[in-house]
């Protein structure tokens, strides 16, 4: 799928070194210039990540809003065995997942609620408006399209996918973060390209005939 990386701006910033300790204990102590700067470095990462799960910029805007609540809460807990970036990530993946299934959740209920009321369900976009931050205004169209397929994925390919092609982390820092193997991260974006695939090439063997 390297026409994602076409889409995009550049690269982003690989995952961090292990944080200084100093700065850590001054997050740890609730300094608030520290979590300002913290907040500062990272608003990016989070709000891009998010927004690549849920494909929506409010939505993305309230998730890293949770993300920094908690990690400003939860900071104690941070041991310093992994990077500040790979504890945030999986901070930011877990508030997109859990705002992802809670949609489904609520799909699922006006459906049956639909099935008592007897009035239909709303017909879904076919190509929903969402403008990625990373993605260059002249190739929107293309991206809608793309994105509309990357939401169809399933939720562990999407994250994968997500960090590689969006954050632009590696197969071992994903790894990392998802708490797994490089193999097995290896197959996730092999079974997220190949459905990718599937997916585009019927979007553009219906629009196109």
């Amino acid at each position: 799928m390297s026409v994602l990386r076409l889409l995009l701006h550049g690269k982003s910033p690989q995952l961090s070194t292990l944080p200084d300790i100093t700065f850590i204990t001054k997050l740890q102590q609730g300094d608030r210039e520290a979590f300002m700067e913290l907040v500062i470095m990272y608003q990016n990462k989070v709000f891009n990540t998010a927004s690549g799960m849920v494909q929506n910029m409010q939505d993305a805007e309230d998730i890293a809003q949770e993300v920094f609540v908690t990690v400003y809460e939860k900071i104690h807990q941070f041991k310093g065995d992994s990077s500040l970036s790979t504890w945030i990530y999986r901070i930011t993946l877990r508030h997109s997942l859990n705002f992802l299934r809670k949609q489904k959740r609520q799909k699922r209920f006006a459906f049956v609620q639909s099935l008592f009321t007897g009035q239909g369900l709303e017909p879904a976009s076919e190509l929903p408006f969402f403008h990625h931050p990373g993605v260059l205004l002249e190739n929107t169209e293309r991206a809608a399209v793309l994105f509309k397929a990357i939401e169809k994925l399933p939720d562990s390919q999407k994250a994968a996918f997500v960090l590689h092609k969006l954050e632009d982390l590696s197969y071992a820092e994903i790894a990392v973060v998802l708490q797994t193997t490089v193999p097995a991260v290896e197959s996730l974006l092999s079974r997220a390209k190949q459905n990718l695939k599937k997916l585009l090439t019927a979007y553009y063997e219906k629009n196109e005939k």
